[in-house]
């Protein structure tokens, strides 16, 4: 079977593709029809991958008047991490890097709160577990590439039940549209059948209690590190942070990967180290990558690294200047964020665990 048509549990690849694209057209038409949800684990700082891959699409989704719940993921950090100390700080950095690239709590559409203060959502785990099957967890290739990557050789409860935490995550608020990269289709189609389970189980045919929500697939292409050859991490010194100055964007830059050929060409498959920098110019400029290296020519690297540097630096002296200002006042800035999100997110949870408790006739008239 080709990766193209590679079977996951809502079709084929390709027809998650089609859907995504249905989803996007609509939008337009019907903004209120939607809720998203997406979210980050305050495991550090975010970069610029974050950024071309997720965050503009939030904001994105923001001014076409979608509301969407954005999870600081802060207990799942519990699955891998052995130490809580550095999430107090991993999440004031990640709140002033929200709001810094235009997500904007005030617009009524953006809510971004700690899954930690939304007990009614957690709560939800518990009916969840009944519907999955310990040989769906066994199977489930995220899971596994999670723990590999962060070489663990005891894997905790929580790790190996993370894709029904995401669950909880995503229905708790009847999501029904989810941001995802291609290698997370297993974990949303878990999700879509727990949905599914719950409402055949509990619910009469004519009252569903939650959708099954819809992939949204990124349309950014994937960013390497600097590196040119592993994904963008901060913890590989290969990403550039936003919070990063211009001079430190310039020398993180000057250090990137590329070869010995000084024409630049975008060629991916043969040079993949030049073509990441050429997309990274791209995704800042607009201008397709092929373009930027035409111009470049001869120049060689160090030409190359100086378009790079220049477009990045460009890109992000605004969301640097904003960042500054917001942290002056972090405190006032990070509670006046939080509890906002957090209040609309457990008054959402509240009546969704209500509706769950009257379906499985758990409301007792009380």
């Amino acid at each position: 079977m080709s990766d193209a048509t590679q079977e996951y549990g809502g079709g084929t690849f390709d027809e998650a593709v089609r859907r995504s694209q249905a989803l996007r057209a609509d939008f337009l038409k019907n903004p209120a029809r939607y809720r998203v949800l997406t979210g980050d684990r305050p495991t550090g700082p975010l970069h610029i991958g974050h950024y071309f891959g997720s965050l503009r699409n939030r904001v994105e989704l923001q001014q076409l008047g979608i509301d969407t719940f954005i999870v600081i993921a802060d207990y799942q950090v519990l699955t891998d991490r052995d130490s809580v100390d550095s999430i107090p700080d991993n999440v004031r950095e990640l709140v002033l890097d929200y709001l810094s690239v235009g997500l904007d709590p005030s617009s009524g559409h953006t809510h971004i709160f700690c899954h930690s203060h939304v007990p009614a959502l957690n709560q939800l785990l518990i009916p969840f577990l009944t519907l999955v099957g310990m040989g769906e967890l066994d199977r489930n290739p995220t899971v596994k590439e999670e723990i590999d990557a962060a070489g663990l050789t005891t894997v905790n409860a929580a790790m190996y039940t993370y894709p029904v935490h995401q669950a909880a995550d995503i229905l708790f608020c009847k999501g029904n549209v989810v941001p995802v990269g291609r290698d997370q289709l297993p974990h949303l189609e878990l999700t879509r059948k727990i949905a599914r389970r719950f409402n055949q189980h509990f619910c009469a045919d004519d009252r569903p209690v939650f959708p099954e929500p819809e992939a949204l697939l990124s349309n950014a292409p994937k960013i390497l590190g600097l590196d040119g050859s592993q994904k963008m991490s901060k913890s590989r010194n290969n990403a550039v942070v936003l919070r990063a100055t211009a001079d430190e964007t310039a020398a993180l830059v000057k250090k990137a990967k590329t070869d010995t050929d000084r024409h630049i060409t975008y060629d991916p498959a043969k040079r993949p180290e030049v073509a990441n920098l050429l997309l990274l110019a791209s995704l800042c400029t607009g201008d397709a990558p092929e373009a930027i290296a035409q111009r470049i020519g001869d120049g060689g690297s160090g030409a190359l690294k100086k378009v790079v540097t220049d477009a990045l630096n460009d890109t992000l002296a605004p969301i640097r200047t904003r960042r500054t200002q917001l942290a002056a006042h972090a405190t006032d800035v990070i509670r006046d964020t939080l509890r906002p999100g957090i209040a609309t997110a457990n008054r959402v949870a509240d009546a969704t665990l209500a509706e769950v408790r009257d379906a499985m006739k758990m409301g007792y008239g009380l």
